[in-house]
């Protein structure tokens, strides 16, 4: 079978990490990289060099004839390009969120429908060993569940430039929620019912309406609850920035990446994934109401970092090309997630409660 040949689109955190990925993968073979700056040319650096750049997305689509494109840029961007890339007959690696709203996430999937293309999400965390041990456990502890998440950044430097860009199209409760909400839904299997939403503007950089700190309250059809905050910009504290959580009936299993969730990680992006143990407590108490059972301590030390994360993401891409896979469902996730934390983007603003 020949190489897929891929173009690298958007050289940021995640497009290199992907292009690392393509880089050193059997079955994959980079035909171009794209960005608009000078991102390119450290890229290809990196990479050894050799491969053809272009600031033009659309040039770079029809002069490298691409199998299969990457889009790793800004959300604003994401529909676009990836409809582009469809319509050229091209399988699509997508950056999460799929599109700013729900009506754009449909359109790209109704496009890779159309062109019979792949269309794979980067919901990072699905390929994630110590994530999917998280969520198995979650599914033993009973129902309801009530499930804390949050991932708060203090940004400085690049990276707040690099927030503030994002937030020209979408809040930090929408582009880091979607990952999040996909993990509750997969915890509960239960379907989401309504989501309420707090907020709040802490610079007077944004543009009008956009706000830098939020949190999402859903509720799910089995009773389970969930919260999930975010918050970017060099004012957030550091302090309890990393929290997943989640309980049940039968006790609680919570990720404890002590090294991860140090005051020093909150912007490293490489940080974000890792749990490095993961507590598991036993709520079963004797007559005298004490525990029966001691907590055990499961060890996740041997879990891939960001850039292996990243090649186990395009492995999946890869096999979902060579052997047909049907990813409706896959997609269909992707539209729900993103419903969810868009309805929590329009309860902060409207102050309503938002039945699913």
């Amino acid at each position: 079978m020949s190489n897929i040949k891929i173009l690298v689109v958007g050289c940021g955190n995640m497009g290199r990490s992907h292009a690392l990925a393509y880089h050193q993968l059997d079955g994959f073979e980079i035909c171009g990289i794209v960005s608009r700056g000078d991102s390119k040319e450290t890229l290809n650096k990196e990479l050894g060099g050799g491969y053809p750049l272009f600031s033009d997305y659309s040039l770079a689509l029809k002069e490298t004839k691409a199998d299969a494109v990457c889009i790793s840029t800004y959300p604003d961007t994401h529909e676009a390009y990836a409809v582009e890339a469809f319509e050229a007959g091209a399988h699509v690696f997508l950056e999460k969120p799929v599109a700013p709203t729900v009506e754009g996430c449909e359109r790209v999937v109704a496009a890779a429908t159309k062109a019979n293309k792949k269309l794979v999400v980067g919901y990072i965390l699905r390929h994630h060993p110590s994530w999917i041990k998280f969520i198995d456990l979650a599914q033993d502890l009973g129902k309801p569940l009530v499930m804390r998440m949050n991932l708060n950044q203090q940004s400085h430097g690049k990276m707040w430039d690099t927030h503030k860009n994002l937030m020209n199209s979408m809040s930090p409760i929408v582009d880091c929620g979607v990952h999040y909400i996909d993990v509750m839904c997969q915890m509960t299997k239960a379907k989401p019912i309504r989501v309420s939403a707090i907020g709040a503007r802490l610079s007077e950089e944004l543009n009008p309406g956009m706000y830098n700190y939020g949190q999402l309250q859903v509720s799910f059809d089995d009773g389970s609850v969930g919260w999930y905050e975010a918050g970017w910009g060099p004012m957030a504290s550091t302090k309890a920035f990393f929290i997943k959580d989640v309980w049940g009936p039968k006790g609680s299993a919570t990720i404890t990446a002590q090294n991860a969730s140090s005051e020093d990680q909150s912007d490293n992006v490489d940080a974000h994934t890792k749990t490095e143990q993961i507590r598991l407590h036993h709520a079963e108490i004797d007559s005298n109401n004490e525990f029966t059972k001691p907590d055990e301590w499961i060890s996740t030390e041997d879990e891939p970092d960001h850039d292996g994360l990243c090649k186990r993401e395009q492995k999946y891409f890869l096999e979902a090309i060579q052997n047909n896979t049907d990813l409706t469902d896959h997609m269909q996730d992707a539209i729900n997630s993103l419903k969810i934390v868009l309805a929590a983007d329009e309860a902060f603003k409207t102050g309503l409660t938002i039945q699913l």
